[in-house]
């Protein structure tokens, strides 16, 4: 079994959130193709990174995650670049961790 989290933005590069729609689509769509999701909207997770050894960058974020018997490698890096353009990021992440059922 794997647990698939996407690291979603809260706000753009200019600093306005995203309407709640966006995460509404992607929880509706997560839930169609795997059965259920997990959004964690009401506290969102702090982003810090540091780019080319600059100054750190930070960003607050909601996690999704699905659970799924198998990862379809070229589906998420779709649905991934998908992603980035409707939230308008360079980048967002899109991880699987091999979990056990207990």
């Amino acid at each position: 079994m794997y647990l698939i989290q996407i690291l979603l933005p809260l706000h753009d590069a200019k600093g306005r959130g995203f309407p709640k729609a966006k995460y509404e689509q992607v929880a509706t769509e997560l839930t169609e193709k795997f059965g259920g999701v997990t959004a964690f909207t009401r506290t969102p997770a702090e982003g810090r990174w540091k780019p080319g050894g600059g100054p750190a960058s930070e960003d607050d974020i909601v996690v999704v995650e699905v659970m799924t018997a198998d990862v379809d490698a070229r589906w998420w890096e779709k649905y991934r670049k998908r992603l980035e353009k409707a939230f308008k990021q360079e980048s967002i992440v899109v991880r699987a961790q091999d979990i056990r059922l207990l």
